[in-house]
């Protein structure tokens, strides 16, 4: 028998193991006298849970205004869900990611059935083709492209053909009533 204590990254790595969701988080500045009525803000965050999307949302509006947990308010939060998610769409992501060499931006599609899907497409991407981590990559904007021609990459491209087949030339047979052993070898090419 044997204890699990978790601290610090290994906490983060176990926070983002769920799939993802989407939420809408509007807040604000905390209202004062100066200014009674503050603006509010809108975000859309890709996210495991609330306590995540809450966290990131004030991660990211730190960074665009001068306003903190500690001076704001969280008005509104709500998860959005899918409208057909048994429909295949088609979806662009802008991102912008720090890599050991600097920040980047970046455009990629894919094909999925859910944003959310797409979402956690291209994280596993990312972390694969650029060893990028969770915490370095920036979601700008996630888009469902309708039209064909606004497609733009070539492996999207290719699986909006109209008469798109995936022949199967190698097949294996079915071990039915024959005997286990024979002498010759069966052939998988019809």
């Amino acid at each position: 028998m044997f204890a699990v204590l978790v601290y610090g990254s290994l906490a983060n790595a176990i926070v983002f193991q769920g799939r993802l969701r989407e939420y809408q988080v509007i807040g604000r500045h905390l209202p004062s006298e100066a200014n009674p009525t503050p603006k509010l803000y809108r975000m859309r965050i890709f996210a495991p849970n609330e306590v995540v999307a809450k966290s990131r949302f004030w991660y990211f509006l730190g960074k665009l205004r001068k306003i903190k947990k500690a001076n704001g308010e969280i008005v509104s939060m709500n998860e959005i869900a899918e409208k057909r998610p048994q429909r295949i769409k088609n979806f662009g992501i802008w991102i912008r990611y720090d890599s050991r060499s600097g920040t980047h931006n970046m455009y990629k599609e894919y094909r999925e059935m859910a944003r959310t899907d797409a979402v956690e497409a291209m994280y596993q991407d990312m972390a694969a083709r650029h060893r990028a981590r969770f915490r370095s990559i920036h979601i700008l904007k996630v888009v469902e492209v309708n039209k064909i021609d606004n497609i733009r990459r070539p492996y999207i491209k290719q699986l909006v053909q109209k008469d798109l087949k995936f022949p199967l030339p190698h097949r294996v047979p079915k071990a039915s009533s024959k005997k286990l052993f024979t002498p010759t070898r069966p052939s998988t090419f019809y």
